[in-house]
């Protein structure tokens, strides 16, 4: 699922993009790109974010390409003026894969840009995986089918629709007898998740002495600086898992880009492997495998909360996890920049709570036993 604004973009038309980059030749091959691509329709382009700015007043978009190095205006200068003077339009940010830019790129996202997509260091001309990502996640944001809006029949030809009946709540995981308190906490998070997860993890600071085990998918070289990050505003140990690694209470590890997380037994200890089988839902790190090795492991003493994505991963990770009696939350659709992993999650009708944002951390902290 996607936001009610999403839906409607997706009910009423293609999506509408505007590629900004100084390269001509980027511009080109990206609009070139998403121009064939069912559902999308790239409306105009521009060489900085001087011109970008310029151009959406004349013409607003749903998307926006970002590039991050550009004269006269970077994309850094240009984003939180995209995001104020039209807040309805979602940024993607597309840049090459620096570690300077991935800094750059997190920042932003921070500020408000809904998701990164690395420019491939070979170039665009045959980076199909690069024009693929972009098309998914325009589509994600946007909620646009494959179909394009010209090939629906007319508003006119449509009979009205009936009234929208209300959206019943998602059914609650039967709680029999006492719960255990958790002794483990599992976050899987995507598209909007850094911005989510600084807040969750400001939420919490001095709280939730359990170790954090997090997969968010993103590439390598963000993970760590992710890890940083959450470090600041979490005030607490954070950092990319290693292989072999024990768990220690009160800190959080973050599965590396490329590698999928999971706990193991070495003795009597819990420890941390990293693997790199297959990916699961298209992703490697994966949620799924994180919290089927959580459920394994901790039973009924397991924690999760899945917060904004695309996709459904994590989905059948949270149902391993309350078939062992653990629990688990998703964050909400209203707060959710994509609201598919959560969406997916809380389907399963095993979902202890569906909340927003704001709440996820107070809920965390009073079901850990931290004191109010």
């Amino acid at each position: 699922m996607v936001s009610s604004t999403a839906g409607a973009i997706a009910a009423q038309r293609s999506a509408r993009v505007m590629v900004v980059d100084d390269s001509a030749i980027v511009r080109g091959l990206i609009s070139r790109h998403l121009g064939a691509a069912p559902g999308i329709e790239v409306v105009g382009t521009a060489a900085n974010g001087e011109i970008a700015l310029r151009e959406l007043h004349r013409h607003p978009v749903d998307v926006v390409i970002l590039d991050l190095e550009m004269p006269v205006m970077d994309g850094m200068t240009a984003l939180p003026r995209i995001l104020a003077e039209h807040p309805k339009t979602r940024v993607i940010i597309a840049s090459t894969l620096s570690l300077r830019n991935a800094e750059i790129s997190l920042r932003a996202l921070q500020l408000g840009a809904s998701d990164y997509v690395p420019k491939p260091e070979g170039g665009l001309a045959s980076a199909e995986s690069f024009h693929d990502e972009l098309v998914m996640k325009i589509r994600a944001l946007t909620g646009v089918s494959e179909r394009r809006a010209e090939a629906r029949p007319p508003p006119a030809a449509r009979p009205a629709p009936a009234p929208a009946a209300a959206t019943p709540a998602p059914a609650v995981a039967a709680v029999r007898g006492p719960r255990l308190k958790p002794t483990v906490l599992a976050i899987g998070a995507s598209t909007g998740g850094p911005s989510a997860l600084t807040r969750f993890f400001e939420s919490i600071r001095g709280a939730i002495h359990q170790p954090i085990l997090l997969t968010q998918h993103m590439p390598a070289t963000f993970t760590s600086l992710l890890a940083e990050q959450l470090s600041r505003a979490g005030q607490r140990p954070c950092s990319e898992a290693r292989d072999g690694e024990p768990l220690r209470q009160g800190h959080c590890y973050v599965a590396p880009g490329g590698w999928h997380m999971v706990v193991a037994r070495e003795g009597a200890m819990p420890v941390i492997r990293l693997n790199q089988e297959p990916p699961e839902n298209f992703c490697r790190p994966a949620v799924d495998p994180m919290l089927r090795s959580v459920a394994a492991y901790y039973g009924p003493s397991a924690l999760a909360i899945i917060f904004t994505g695309m996709g459904s991963d994590g989905a059948k990770g949270c149902q391993a996890i309350a078939q062992a009696g653990g629990r688990f939350i998703v964050q909400d659709e209203a707060s959710s920049v994509v609201w598919g992993m959560p969406g997916a999650a809380a389907a399963t009708g095993l979902a202890e709570a569906v909340l927003p944002l704001e709440q996820i951390g107070p809920w965390a902290r009073r079901i850990a036993g931290a004191p109010e």
